[in-house]
């Protein structure tokens, strides 16, 4: 496939589809030739998968952390889920764009979904430990007055960094940075997976204020800028300011693939698990399936459980088919910059989303075991990012090993060497060292981290 080389975008649609869609690798200069029955975002995929940091999503919180049943939905699960959605998203929008620009000599429908699929599969990669809990608790963990950020002495967008922690920015650093950290790169994922990955193509701190449902978070940390502008770049993203894009397009149908499953798949394991009433759940979902004219099997299900899965795969059905035809109408808005929305805020059925958004904020996610378990795991992260913290501060600070406090000796072996400087001592940049603390944290499971913590803390003993 061909891609333009400079920074001047595309003027038709097609040209700009073609960019979007570059085979172009983070990281890597030479000419990306592919295989013959794999797509290159196929690759992304598969690159993907066989990473340490997506294995560990299996233990870490959807909603309901630590859930004693094997039913309920972990991050790796979740992800899985939202990458088949996104995958079926994709390729119902890819099939008519081709047709619609004459792109057959350079893109399959199946690469549309195939760059969704990558990217759903890795919405999640950056989360920490106890879900938007632990970014909670390592926000406030940050901002303490007379804390990390003040004895180190960051400011601007440094200190936003981790004032406004965000796992989508952990993600993308994750994927470009401690993943395969030999590469430039990291696992060097084509420009295209890694835009539509991002959801909020922006800094923490920008030089002006910006609007936008793509602003109200943002997408990569100070010490990938760098590379986040490379892969922008690389794929014709419309910068609005020094550090802020428009969205890459595909990234609403990951948004959309992510929403419809935790919107529709968290009522579910809500119902599963006795939070909300399988009676209120099914009512629910036949509106978002379109009532009995299309479920037309739920008739011949008498077993609740049986009937929700049911109800829940014509919901996901249903919504797919809505959404991607609310993005082919919205295309030349999205493509050109002008759609910053929600593509299920237009569903038919958004009355009912809302509903069950309402519901889920109201039983589920906070229901009694999910808020023990997740103020628990505040704890647990506050105390860990303190000790390890410490123990970095104080080995930076001693001349030598064996002056520095105990403490430092004991814990810093604990660090993996990605996690510190040259020589397995702690970085001499601050905002790197207490960045790469956060990294140690913020990639264990759930129960490492509440493992780790009794042990240092000397609750329990090894063995």
């Amino acid at each position: 496939m061909k891609t333009s080389t400079t920074n001047e975008l595309p003027t038709t649609l097609a040209e700009r589809w073609r960019r979007f869609l570059s085979p172009r690798r983070l990281g890597v200069t030479e000419h990306v030739v592919p295989a013959p029955d794999r797509s290159v975002f196929q690759q992304d995929y598969d690159r993907i998968v066989f990473c340490s940091a997506f294995r560990r999503l299996k233990d870490k919180t959807q909603v309901f952390p630590l859930a004693q049943s094997d039913y309920v939905r972990n991050r790796l699960t979740h992800s899985l889920e939202a990458s088949c959605v996104g995958r079926s998203l994709g390729t119902a929008v890819g099939r008519v764009l081709v047709a619609r620009h004459r792109l057959e000599d350079v893109l399959h429908a199946s690469d549309f979904g195939a760059v969704i699929a990558a990217a759903c599969l890795a919405h999640d990669i950056g989360n920490p430990p106890f879900g938007h809990a632990g970014e909670d608790a390592i926000r406030e963990w940050c901002a303490q007055p007379g804390g990390a950020l003040d004895r180190l002495k960051l400011a601007g967008a440094q200190r936003a960094d981790f004032t406004r922690y965000e796992g989508n920015a952990q993600g993308f650093r994750v994927l470009t940075t401690l993943q395969s950290p030999s590469n430039r790169g990291g696992l060097q994922l084509t420009a295209a997976t890694l835009m539509a990955f991002a959801k909020y193509p922006c800094a923490s701190m920008t030089e002006t204020p910006l609007d936008g449902r793509s602003t109200r978070k943002f997408g990569y940390f100070q010490s990938e800028a760098s590379l986040f502008h490379e892969a922008a770049t690389a794929v014709g993203m419309i910068e609005r300011t020094a550090g802020a894009w428009r969205r890459h397009p595909l990234a609403f149908l990951v948004e959309a693939a992510d929403d419809i499953c935790y919107r529709i798949v968290d009522l579910e394991d809500a119902a599963r698990i006795g939070v909300v009433s399988a009676k209120d759940v099914e009512a629910l979902l036949l509106v978002v399936a379109g009532g009995e004219t299309r479920a037309t099997r739920l008739g011949n299900i008498a077993e609740p459980k049986e009937r929700i899965e049911y109800l829940r795969a014509k919901a996901i059905g249903r919504l797919v088919e809505e959404i991607a035809e609310i993005f082919l109408s919205r295309e030349t808005a999205i493509v050109n910059g002008d759609y910053d929305e929600e593509l299920l805020s237009e569903s038919q059925v958004g009355a009912t989303l809302e509903q069950i958004r309402e519901l889920s904020h109201e039983k589920i996610y906070i229901a009694r075991s999910a808020m023990e378990i997740e103020a628990a795991g505040c704890e647990v992260l506050s105390g860990l990012l303190d000790l390890f913290f410490a123990a970095v501060s104080e080995r930076f600070a001693a001349p030598t090993r064996e002056s520095a406090p105990i403490r430092s000796r004991v814990l810093i072996p604990l660090l993996p060497s990605q996690f510190l400087g040259s020589g397995n001592v702690p970085d001499a940049d601050p905002y790197l060292r207490l960045l790469k603390v956060v990294d140690f944290v913020c990639g264990m499971t759930d129960s490492y981290a509440i493992t780790l913590y009794r042990r240092l803390k000397g609750i329990e003993l090894p063995g």
